[in-house]
């Protein structure tokens, strides 16, 4: 009986004494209000995402950009002009990625690195911010249809502020300011019926802005849009901003993107400012990204 009498003369103690360790716990408790997976795939169709490798991740990306469809049967709804990039990106830390890629595309080589600079948090930062830079080698120029042609004159190099916000648990928005300067910038177009070629120049120092967009559909799957205005391109230039439209599927462990769009190149400067095709007269191309991760 006194053991009992004494029990529940500390009981009221003993609850007072949780009440008051709980109440700390939770004031010295850090909430993560950073805001994750804007994007799952480290593009949104053709232009880069906010979405980086995460820390000694390595992912084997395998890009193909079939020929038009508008020539239907001919060629296999373009099928049979099929372009190919590899990719090899590697995850140095948490903020900061290193990639190498081969697209026979123009045969071109590229360097790149991507890092993250601030991510979107609850009730402190609005948006994720990233850095990207890019540098490419065409090996395709013909040195005897340009004269004096130097290795230089193969580089170009890129650079994009990339901007994405998480509206929604199903909806992203990108936003991708393009800097690209081509050390060579000359362009051939045919024109008229007789088909003559004249050459002109773009200024080497080229401007655009890139939009994108993601909705998720389901827990696998989401639709995504991506659009580049390029702002100072030669009024003599046949090429198109490109609009590509597609869809992801996340399947364990790699990200497959189907799409379709008016610029079969991969590398920034072929798809922004040399988009071939024009999705009003049905010249597009399908395509995919498919992308392992090691």
């Amino acid at each position: 009986m006194k053991k009992l009498a004494f029990i529940l003369f500390l009981l009221p103690a003993i609850l007072l004494s949780q009440d008051d360790l709980l109440s700390e716990l939770e004031e010295n408790a850090t909430i993560d209000k950073t805001v994750n997976a804007a994007f799952k795939g480290l593009k949104v169709v053709n232009f880069e995402s906010t979405k980086l490798a995460n820390s000694r991740e390595l992912y084997f990306i395998v890009a193909h950009r079939f020929g038009t469809v508008k020539n239907g049967i001919d060629d296999f709804f373009g099928l049979d002009n099929a372009v190919t990039q590899i990719k090899f990106i590697y995850g140095v830390n948490e903020w900061l990625n290193l990639g190498a890629a081969r697209s026979s595309f123009m045969k071109k080589y590229g360097l790149h690195a991507k890092y993250r600079i601030i991510r979107q948090t609850e009730g402190k930062f609005p948006f994720t911010l990233v850095g990207y830079h890019l540098a490419t080698v065409n090996t395709a120029l013909d040195e005897e249809l340009f004269t004096n042609l130097e290795f230089g004159d193969r580089l170009t190099y890129t650079t994009q502020v990339l901007l994405s916000r998480k509206i929604s648990e199903n909806f992203s928005v990108l936003l991708a300011p393009t800097y690209i300067h081509e050390n060579l910038a000359t362009r051939s177009t045919i024109t008229g019926e007789d088909e003559e070629v004249s050459v002109f120049d773009e200024e080497n120092d080229q401007i655009a802005v890139g939009v994108g967009g993601r909705y998720k559909l389901t827990k696998r799957w989401s639709i995504n849009v991506d659009y580049g205005l390029h702002l100072n391109r030669n009024s003599n230039s046949s090429f198109k901003n490109p609009l590509s439209i597609g869809v992801d599927l996340e399947t364990g462990g790699h990200v497959f993107q189907m799409h379709f769009t008016n610029a079969q190149a991969m590398f920034e400067e072929g798809f922004i400012i040399q988009g071939q095709g024009d999705w009003g007269d049905g010249d597009f191309f399908f395509g995919f990204n498919l992308s392992r991760v090691f």
